[in-house]
């Protein structure tokens, strides 16, 4: 028989083979982890970023201003709007019972606060949230005042009693705290936009804004620089926002801003308040002409009459 027994390069052989063979399963082991480990970093990056832009903008998403839309300002706007339903009745209608109109208008502020108070926004969501609480706030406030006015309400004049109530300071920071949920809803809008378009053109609502500039505005950004202009005018309008914006843009379109030297934005207001020539639904019936490529959420207000 032949001799079977390995030489010493047959030995030399196989431990060479075995050493290749565990070099090469170290190797693709290492490359194995470290592309785990570069893959986990990248996306532990984009988690971190995507955390990141939620925690700034996730709050205002649009399920959210449609949540807020439905369960809160519209409930208030119903009491609103019939304030100022009646309010112009009694200006108007020297028979009608005033103190009976005081009383059904303080029945619905307290029934639509009972239904503000029941309801809560996200801690993500401070805007809405400051919102809901202003929303409150006025219709305790309305209510108070409208209780305080019934008693005497059928011995003054209808006119006289709504200039009375005009003055009241509860009347006063009732409209106060609408107006102030008003600017928080419109502020919560323009979180909305900017997931929508990061270079939104900003500008300091606090600031009177020259006509040339505001003609440069995204017509978000036109509405939110409208509800701060109200909020510290103190105007409390039965329009909103959009419906004065619409206005200023037809009065500059038109060149009557320009005929009347009216170099500002808050000179327009001044005008348009003092004429009256603002209308609930202006927006909404001039919107396909003026705003059809506007990025708007789906809000009702900006679709319907509201």
């Amino acid at each position: 028989m032949m001799d079977k027994r390995l030489t010493r390069s047959d030995y030399l052989f196989a431990v060479t083979f075995i050493f290749m063979l565990v070099f090469a399963l170290g190797t693709f082991f290492f490359g194995l982890k470290m592309g785990q480990e570069r893959s986990a970093a990248k996306y532990e990056e984009l988690l971190t970023k995507h955390n990141e832009e939620t925690k700034q903008y996730g709050a205002y998403h649009q399920q959210y201003l449609v949540s807020y839309y439905h369960t809160i300002y519209q409930p208030y706007r119903e009491f609103h709007k019939k304030w100022f339903d009646k309010m112009s009745e009694l200006e108007s209608n020297q028979s009608a019972d005033a103190s009976l109109i005081l009383k059904d208008l303080g029945k619905l502020s307290k029934q639509k606060y009972d239904e503000l108070s029941s309801k809560t926004m996200p801690d993500s969501s401070p805007l809405l949230q400051e919102g809901l609480q202003n929303y409150a706030k006025s219709l305790k406030l309305f209510n108070e005042a409208l209780g305080n006015f019934q008693a005497k309400a059928n011995s003054i004049k209808g006119s006289d009693l709504v200039a009375e109530m005009e003055k009241d300071t509860y009347f006063t920071e009732a409209k106060k705290f609408s107006l102030a949920a008003q600017k928080n809803y419109y502020d919560a809008i323009i979180k909305w936009n900017e997931t929508e378009n990061a270079q939104l053109k900003h500008v300091d609502v606090n600031k009177p804004l020259n006509l040339k500039d505001w003609g440069a505005l995204s017509l978000n950004v036109k509405n939110d620089y409208i509800a701060a202009a109200l909020a510290a005018s103190k105007n409390f309008t039965s329009f909103t926002p959009q419906d004065l914006t619409t206005r200023i843009d037809e009065m500059i379109a038109s060149g009557q801003s320009a005929k009347m030297n009216l170099a500002n934005v808050q000179q327009v207001i001044e005008i348009l308040n003092a004429t009256g020539a603002t209308r609930s639904g202006d927006f909404v019936r001039n919107k396909s002409k003026w705003y059809a490529n506007e990025v708007l959420p789906q809000l009702p207000f900006f679709f319907s009459q509201n």
